[in-house]
């Protein structure tokens, strides 16, 4: 039985006004400042989830200003009455929601957005932030830089661990992958390089517009921009995969022989690894003094200098580990940093070099106290996620399972393990789970206690 009531027109409107301010009767809540990161607690946001970043930048190298344009389309994944950004530094001119203005503020790195609507769990919007001013250089907790860092006719954008907020606004932690549209505007007479490819390029009234298109997830830290004068080379891998190296010219000449070996170890690392994760490759290389660390920024890992093979293997290894199956929390390091570093004994191994199980002797052996600072999957404090525990003894732990399941079964795991997680993210108790999986006949407490979370040196190698 139902029954009509009749409201007077007054009442009529106020409970309009309300469905509207309400968005017919969404009570948001805040979406949170920081996923709780281990290490970067204050990194990355709650409430959303982004699907896609289309980024427009403009960049005066003289003055070292920058103007951007950042499009956020992103899901709630609850009632939102406001959600943030990480932004580092910049001046934020305007902030629409869905077309309209929305209401904004900044504490710190927080750049706290209130949409004149609340937002209703599920909903996909779409975010416009428009801003400028001269980005910021970083510095890590480990004293290495990151963000925007100037160059002597350009700048790098690098962004491991958080330096992506100090170039644009966005979700900065690796548990939230998107796709990318990159454009650049420089000064004619420079390029502007940056991950995935190359779908457009302009010229018009003394400035060069570059367009990048990223189909595959990517996490905010693996995106780069790399603005310069660059020898722009273009060659295949295998399957006629695109390959473009962009090398500055004062590195051309000792860079060539390593970079023309880039389809070799990509065709080896398929046989290892599985299937390349993404629709181009390649890399960038400046000048030493740029950046003081190779970083393997999707597709096209960036090197200070040329580098050697050892270093170029193991930049495009990250592809498959940390850039296609990317860490669930900072804490999660050493499923990128070793599985990169066993990669580089396997290539000496197949190259006739030492063995892996000679190379994990040789560190287990030899005088490497630092090593056994702290278990790589627990890395002591946000200094020390890229120490040596994290690469070294993260590749030993891999040797300890080759050597528990036999080559055979190894190769499925490194393979099975790329394609189940492939374009996701993923931590180490879903590894240790994975390999307990595919070798349900063995036991790997004692690795597990010993080798991945046991403080010191284990007893027996």
């Amino acid at each position: 039985m139902s029954r009509s009531v009749r409201l007077v027109p007054a009442v009529v409107a106020l409970l309009a006004l309300t469905a509207t301010a309400c968005q017919g009767g969404v009570h948001g809540a805040p979406g949170g400042s920081g996923v709780h990161d281990p290490y970067f607690p204050r990194a990355g946001n709650g409430g959303y989830d982004v699907g896609h970043y289309a980024l427009t930048l403009g960049y005066a190298p003289a003055t070292r200003h920058l103007t951007g344009t950042a499009v956020i389309t992103a899901r709630a994944t609850r009632d939102l009455s406001a959600f943030d950004l990480d932004l580092a530094g910049l001046d934020v001119e305007s902030v629409t929601v869905e077309g309209a203005k929305a209401r904004w503020n900044r504490t710190g790195q927080e750049l706290t957005v209130r949409p004149h609507d609340d937002l209703s769990k599920g909903e996909t919007f779409r975010t416009t932030v428009r801003y400028s001013g001269t980005p910021k250089t970083l510095t890590d907790p480990d004293g290495s830089e990151e963000g925007w860092l100037p160059t002597a006719d350009g700048a790098l954008a690098l962004g491991e661990p958080v330096g992506s907020m100090a170039w644009f606004p966005g979700n900065d932690h690796p548990s939230d992958k998107a796709t990318y549209d990159i454009t650049v505007t420089v000064p004619k007479g420079l390029q502007a390089v940056s991950n995935g490819e190359l779908t457009g390029r302009s010229d018009e009234g003394g400035r060069s517009t570059y367009r990048w298109h990223t189909a595959q997830p990517m996490a905010s830290y693996l995106a780069m921009v790399a603005i310069g004068h660059y020898t722009i080379k273009r060659t295949a891998g295998p399957h006629g995969l695109p390959v473009l190296t962009a090398v500055d010219p004062t590195q051309t000449k000792a860079s060539a022989g390593v970079l023309a070996k880039i389809p070799e170890i990509l065709d080896w690392e398929e046989f290892n690894f599985g299937p390349y994760p993404f629709a181009s490759a390649g890399a960038v290389v400046d000048r030493p003094h740029d950046a003081g660390y190779a970083l393997e920024t999707q597709t096209r890992p960036v090197f200070p200098g040329a580098p050697d093979t050892g270093t170029l293997v193991h930049e495009l290894a990250h592809q498959w580990y940390g850039d296609s199956v990317t860490p669930a929390s900072w804490r999660d390091m050493w499923l990128n940093e070793g599985f990169a570093t066993y990669a580089e004994w396997l290539w000496e191994e197949d190259q006739d070099g030492k063995s892996a199980q000679q190379t994990f002797t040789e560190y287990y052996e030899g005088d490497h106290e630092e090593i056994w600072a702290f278990p790589p999957a627990k890395p002591s404090s946000a200094a020390h996620i890229s120490g040596s525990p994290v690469y070294v003894r993260g590749a030993m732990v891999l040797q300890k399972i080759r050597r528990k399941v036999g080559d055979d079964l190894f190769y499925d795991i490194l393979q099975g393990w790329a394609a189940t997680r492939r374009h996701a993210t993923a931590s180490t108790a879903d590894f240790t789970a994975y390999v307990e999986k595919q070798a349900p006949g063995k036991d790997f407490t004692g690795i597990w206690k010993d080798w991945l979370y046991g403080d010191g040196k284990p007893s027996r190698p």
